[in-house]
């Protein structure tokens, strides 16, 4: 459903939502590193994590990370 992956200096992010019918499932890795995973079956709180992921996202992109 989304999917955003940032590297800069060899390091990497990633960041998923992923729909399950029903339910939709948030994480975030860092260096192959699961650092957050959720299950949400409210769509109000998906919308709110979406959101959270493209400030972070965009915070990132302005510190000089790039999407692949």
């Amino acid at each position: 459903m989304y999917t955003k992956h940032l590297s800069n200096a060899g390091h990497t992010r990633k960041f998923e939502i992923t729909d399950l019918g029903g339910t939709w499932e948030v994480r975030t890795v860092e260096d192959s590193r699961l650092v957050k995973q959720v299950r949400y079956d409210d769509w109000h709180r998906v919308e709110r994590a979406m959101l959270t992921i493209r400030l972070e996202v965009s915070t990132l992109e302005a510190a000089g990370w790039v999407a692949d």
